[in-house]
């Protein structure tokens, strides 16, 4: 089977939105407060191939499609986020018994026990999770506690963002990642 590129997969879910979701789906993406945004002009009144190709051009195509699995899930179209997330093949790390995402969940936990914390916001500003100022706050504090806190406080905010963070621990944290998850 022919595995499908994140541009279609990000077409196909919004075509199959209904027009109303559609048109929320539109008005939420020109309306979100994170950077890079996109302006009205390229998405007000064209069909789902071009608004999956200006969220593509705009984001990285991986971050398109957790940009569009958040926007999804914030118009009640939870379960064509899930699928969405599915068919890219990246994990849902909100699907936790608590309905949390993870890192809300063992937010106290994340905080305590990651101790390397560079090379995690190094890998996130690569992924334009966090911005270039984010970054230097973060790593002026002074203990890997404060560190997490104020990384965890700057991600609160976005669950695409909290996903990206999840997906990078599951490489550089394995083994703390898997304890968290079994002990939910």
């Amino acid at each position: 089977m022919e595995s499908k590129t994140p541009r279609k997969l990000l077409a196909e879910t919004l075509e199959d939105l209904t027009k109303e979701n559609f048109q929320k789906f539109v008005q939420d993406l020109v309306d979100r407060r994170q950077e890079p945004r996109v302006r009205r002009g390229r998405v007000d009144d064209k069909n789902f191939l071009v608004v999956a190709d200006v969220m593509v051009s705009t984001f990285t195509e991986k971050k398109a499609l957790l940009v569009a699995a958040e926007i999804l899930r914030g118009i009640q179209c939870a379960a064509e986020a899930q699928q969405l997330l599915n068919e890219a093949g990246i994990s849902s790390s909100s699907g936790s018994v608590s309905g949390k995402h993870f890192v809300d969940e063992h937010f106290s936990q994340l905080i305590d026990r990651v101790t390397c914390v560079e090379p995690i916001l190094d890998q996130l500003l690569q992924e334009d999770a966090i911005q270039q100022e984010a970054y230097n706050l973060i790593r002026s504090k002074p203990t890997s506690q404060a560190k997490m806190r104020e990384l965890l406080d700057h991600l609160r905010a976005s669950p695409a963002h909290k996903d990206i963070f999840y997906n990078i621990l599951k490489k550089q944290q394995k083994h703390l990642l898997e304890d968290l998850e079994g002990n939910s």
